[in-house]
């Protein structure tokens, strides 16, 4: 599976490319921080993010993009730019029939972690540590959109094998509630 993790933002976005291995092996391809003026037209910002990402999609071929969900944040004028650049980054991808999956900031960091309240700090140290990289990936932003990306390798087989059980067992209660049907209204007929 080949991973672009998105950290979204109108100042910085983080886009980072992944491979998955086998079992909990990943390799970084590549890692990027588009960068915005605070001054600029916001429709010019979602522009230049969503430029950068269409050209990681075109030039990389990720099969699955895996986008920070804002979650939470005391300025909502910060909120909504995250959401926005993430949401053309989504729109981009989905019109490459890319998958979009969007994790939230304590999955990201209990995935790479195992503390869902883990800081920066120990974020950017375990990236390291997994992807096997020489130096920390500078700055936070691409360190976190590297840690999407892990997440996402980590998460994909486990969240995929969840949706194969919820399906079987709709289709089971299907046929459980037709052939109960079927057996009510034989037994009304005699």
């Amino acid at each position: 599976m080949r991973v672009m993790g998105v950290d979204p933002g109108l100042t910085r976005c983080g886009l980072s490319l992944i491979e998955s291995g086998r079992g909990r092996e990943v390799t970084a391809l590549d890692i990027d921080v588009v960068r915005t003026p605070a001054d600029m037209e916001l429709s010019r910002r979602l522009l230049l993010i969503a430029n950068a990402a269409e050209y990681w999609m075109d030039t990389h071929k990720p099969t699955a993009v895996a986008i920070e969900r804002v979650f939470s944040q005391q300025n909502v004028r910060t909120a909504m730019g995250t959401a926005q650049a993430g949401g053309v980054i989504a729109l981009a991808a989905a019109r490459r029939d890319i998958p979009v999956t969007f994790h939230t900031p304590s999955q990201v960091k209990s995935a790479v972690t195992g503390n869902g309240a883990a800081d920066k700090n120990q974020v950017t140290a375990m990236v390291t540590r997994i992807l096997g990289l020489q130096t920390k990936p500078t700055p936070a932003d691409a360190a976190d959109a590297l840690a999407l990306a892990i997440c996402h390798c980590w998460r994909a087989p486990m969240m995929e094998r969840m949706a194969q059980a919820e399906a079987a067992a709709a289709e089971q209660k299907k046929r459980y509630e037709a052939r109960l049907a079927q057996v009510r209204k034989e037994a009304k007929a005699r």
